[in-house]
C-alpha cells in the first residue's frame, strides 16, 4: 500500500470513529463492525475495509483469538500527528490564555456592577 499520511487516514470519519471505539480497549471485529455498520449505515465488507486500512498504515494492530480477531490501537502514529501538531499548539495556548483573561475580566465586571445595583 506505501507510505499513506496520517491525516489521511486519519480524514475518514468511518476510521476516526473505529478509533475512538478502539480507544475504549481491544474489540473484536464483529462488535467494532456492528457499530459502524449501525452508525453509518456501510456494509460489513466496508467496515472490513476500513479495519484494513487502519492495519495496514500502523493505527490499529489485530491479533487473533480462536476465530475472534481483536483489533487494538497503536499508538506510534497518534504520537506522529500530535508531534506535527505541537507547532501549532502556541497559537492555541495563546488564544486560550487570552479568552480566559477575557473571561476572568467580564467576571469582575459582573461582580462590581452587581455591588454597584445593590448598593442603589
Amino acid at each position: 500500500m506505501g507510505r499513506v499520511h496520517a491525516f489521511d487516514v486519519l480524514g475518514d470519519p468511518v476510521r476516526r470513529r473505529i478509533l475512538e471505539l478502539l480507544a475504549a480497549g481491544e474489540q473484536a471485529s464483529g462488535e467494532v463492525s456492528a457499530v459502524i455498520r449501525d452508525e453509518f449505515g456501510i456494509s460489513q465488507p466496508a467496515v472490513s475495509q476500513h479495519l484494513k486500512v487502519l492495519r495496514e498504515s500502523g493505527f490499529a494492530s489485530v491479533r487473533a483469538d480462536g476465530t475472534r480477531r481483536l483489533y487494538a490501537v497503536e499508538t506510534a502514529p497518534l504520537r506522529e500527528v500530535d508531534a506535527w501538531l505541537e507547532r501549532f499548539r502556541a497559537f492555541w495556548d495563546q488564544r486560550l490564555d487570552a479568552l480566559g483573561t477575557e473571561l476572568a475580566r467580564g467576571k469582575r465586571e459582573r461582580r462590581t456592577q452587581g455591588e454597584v445595583s445593590e448598593d442603589e
